[in-house]
């Protein structure tokens, strides 16, 4: 659910109208929901519920502070990707106790700040709770760095179960052509190997099949052969007490199709399979959390009348919101203004200004006739929006718009141009 509805006409976030936003920040511009992120939070929750768990949101969804805040005074923590998500999180608020360090190509650099970053950032703290190991490679490097530093780096190692997520190629991270984890028949010997390292602690097993799932089946898969992986690497004698079962859980970004499984029918797979393990749980939901509680509003800036079909062409593009350039990703489109119910549709392709024709939303999508001037929302477009955004064609960066109840605030600005220009430096040689 989300707590983007239209009252008195207008379609509003919490109780602010998007368009009294629009008038102040001007378009185009992300908004999010504090009550939704929370109310997310609530219902992951309750899904895991009675097992001892850790939440920890995947900071690569949405990175803004303002988000990240949010979730962690709501006590959720952190699965991070880089450095620069770790300062992220640490700048929000999240303990490092509480984060998760994953991702295939961490740095001796990185490794060396995590295993001694404390909560202000400072390089005299505890270090972060894992590192998601994903080969042997950096298992050997993790130690090294670890050693040198006098740390050993607690870790789960992600294993590769080889299991079809049954979603997007390009955000499936679980079958063995895909670059993530160790392949799972070289998990018993790459644990033993880690009980030998001298910077090695080992804490649990990891595993993560890729992003927007919509069916049971293949959590069921995977997490049932981590739960026999589980009891194999205990009988090896490894003390595997956290079992990080990764994120992925898809949303509801088409309303007119079927709803994915919810959260609770998530929960009753991870109770089957391995709920009588007796080992803290970790899951990383990122789009889960921030998907529904963002929208991107934009206006039309022209209605042209093409060959035998019509265009909305509005200010945001492609580098604002990719995902359906890259994924060729659905995002339901609606006016904010709210429409009649017997007023008219009309099918059109709704496109951005930046020069290349995948700068597209939608084609043929039916909406109510739209002028110049009418501001529209994409729907669940608050994970994956903002934060791979670009500068492409010179266009700044847009802002970003948090909502609590009546309150709205800019939590990103919009950069100026000379902002943007003075990040650019002409060589001496070049100077006339």
């Amino acid at each position: 659910m989300d707590h983007f509805t239209f009252k008195d006409g207008s379609l509003h976030a919490e109780e602010v109208s998007l368009s009294e936003i629009a008038a102040v920040v001007k378009t185009p511009f992300y908004c999010y929901s504090t009550a939704t992120l929370r109310r997310h939070v609530d219902v992951m929750r309750e899904a895991l519920s009675p097992a001892p768990h850790l939440i920890c949101y995947a900071v690569k969804a949405n990175g803004n502070l303002a988000v990240l805040a949010t979730l962690a005074q709501a006590g959720v923590g952190a699965d991070i990707v880089s450095e620069g998500e770790l300062r992220r999180a640490l700048a929000a608020g999240v303990p490092p106790e509480k984060i998760v360090f994953a991702g295939v190509g961490k740095t001796r650099d990185e490794m060396a700040v995590a295993l001694t970053i404390g909560p202000d950032g400072r390089p005299d703290g505890p270090g972060v709770s894992q590192f998601n190991v994903e080969s042997a490679e950096e298992l050997e490097a993790l130690s090294q760095v670890a050693e040198s530093l006098g740390r050993r780096a607690p870790i789960t190692i992600r294993v590769n179960p080889d299991v079809d997520a049954k979603t997007l190629a390009q955000i499936s991270t679980g079958r063995s052509e895909n670059k993530f984890g160790v392949p799972f028949a070289q998990a018993p010997a790459v644990y033993a190997r880690a009980a030998e390292l001298p910077g090695i602690e080992v804490v649990g097993v990891d595993v993560h099949i890729g992003s927007q799932i919509t069916e049971l089946g293949p959590y069921e898969a995977a997490f049932t052969r981590v739960a026999e992986l589980t009891r194999a690497l205990r009988a090896d004698g490894h003390l595997i007490r956290r079992i990080d079962l990764g994120g992925g859980l898809g949303i509801p970004y088409r309303r007119s199709n079927a709803a994915p499984p919810l959260p609770f029918d998530y929960g009753a797979v991870i109770r089957r399979t391995v709920g009588d393990l007796d080992a803290e749980l970790v899951v990383e939901p990122g789009r889960l959390i921030a998907g529904n509680a963002g929208v991107l509003v934009s206006s039309v800036i022209y209605r042209k009348q093409g060959e035998g079909r019509v265009f909305l062409i509005v200010d945001a593009a492609m580098n604002d919101l990719v995902r359906p350039a890259m994924y060729q990703a659905w995002h339901d489109i609606e006016p904010v203004a709210e429409p009649d119910p017997r007023a008219p549709l009309e099918p059109v392709d709704v496109v951005g200004p930046v020069c290349e024709s995948t700068d597209t939303f939608a084609k043929a999508r039916d909406l109510p006739i739209l002028e110049a001037g009418d501001l529209i929302a994409f729907r669940s477009a608050g994970a994956y929006g903002a934060v791979m955004a670009s500068e492409y064609n010179a266009r700044p960066l847009i802002p970003e718009v948090l909502v609590s109840g009546d309150r709205f605030e800019i939590v990103r600005a919009r950069p100026t141009y000379d902002e943007m220009l003075k990040r650019d430096r002409i060589p001496d040689w070049l100077q006339v």
